[in-house]
């Protein structure tokens, strides 16, 4: 059983569009979702530096745009995807190109609606300066203790040994000079509190826009970062399109629960999990989380030959 799962903010790295740009139909692809975006894809994945590219409004419609055009190279239809993988899920930024994995949402239009979320997050960042750090280690209860006691929340859980605390740079300063015992305090690449009341101005923004935006049910299981559950009931039996439109709204402020679309994952007993670019990320958590679960990441276009192998091993 095959899962494909795609990656969230702080991925990017500069120029990793590059080695895509000689494939088939990317240059094109790249085209559309600039324009739809509004948005220069080309010159952000190939040109500009790692400063750049952390900017929010760029970041998120960059990210969802590899995981999808990684996604093209990979499948040749909505009904290849559908025949071969069992369950997708995506983390944080990444449940767009999830949704469009799924078939809610076609990859221009995740692209489009992404970038919407990716201004209001960005406005929202830049009214008060917040942040993101990684405490990697240390004993649970005691690092969900410490990110509280510097005013901090817990962004993203992404496994017992690796939690994302979020919130003023100030809180994020006082986690890291008094680290939990045994846990490591590491300063993210993003531009913002993330997941956290902190976008709750980003939210009421997005949520008109996500509201009346054109969307069609899930072909496949869809994971939601709210709780690691799958989408139910619809045309489908996946759920409805306009429950995962709400879904993605409603995380602009709530926590990501990775550590539960995790258990998930474990529980429908997935044999392979294949990430979308830019991969390494999940699959670097799955490693230690999923015993068993063999792994792929595509990282550039080099990959895709292993990913296909990959596919056809694992797919339904």
């Amino acid at each position: 059983m095959l899962a494909v799962v795609c990656p969230g903010q702080g991925s990017q790295t500069p120029g990793m569009l590059s080695p895509w740009l000689d494939l088939p139909g990317v240059a094109e692809q790249v085209a559309t979702l600039s324009e739809q975006s509004s948005v220069d894809l080309l010159t952000h994945g190939t040109l500009s530096d790692e400063e750049t590219i952390k900017d929010t409004a760029v970041a998120q419609p960059l990210i969802v745009g590899m995981s999808l055009i990684a996604l093209l190279s990979l499948f040749s239809s909505g009904e290849e995807v559908a025949a071969k993988v069992s369950v997708v899920a995506g983390h944080s930024v990444g449940e767009f190109a999830a949704a469009a994995v799924a078939g809610v949402l076609t990859d221009a239009s995740a692209v489009e609606l992404v970038a919407h979320r990716a201004r209001a997050m960005a406005a929202a960042a830049a009214a008060t300066p917040t942040g993101m750090a990684a405490v990697i280690g240390g004993v649970p209860e005691e690092v969900l203790e410490a990110i509280e006691s510097a005013g901090l929340y817990a962004a993203n859980l992404n496994t017992a040994g690796q939690v994302v605390a979020a919130g003023s740079l100030e809180g994020i300063e006082v986690l890291r000079q008094n680290a939990p015992a045994r846990a490591r305090v590491m300063p993210l690449k993003v531009a913002g509190a993330f997941h956290t009341p902190f976008m709750q101005s980003a939210h009421d923004t997005f949520a008109p826009v996500a509201e009346n935006w054109a969307s069609a049910d899930p072909r496949i299981p869809l994971l939601t970062n709210w709780d690691g559950s799958a989408f139910t009931g619809g045309a489908n039996g996946h759920g409805e399109g306009s429950a995962v439109l709400s879904n993605l709204t409603r995380q602009i402020v709530n926590p990501v629960h990775w550590d539960l679309c995790q258990a998930t994952l474990a529980s429908m007993g997935i044999t392979g999990i294949l990430e979308l670019a830019p991969g390494g990320v999940l699959t670097g958590i799955a490693k230690r989380t999923l015993p068993g679960v063999e792994l792929c990441a595509v990282k550039d276009a080099t990959s895709l030959d292993a990913a296909r192998e990959f596919i056809a091993k694992h797919s339904n």
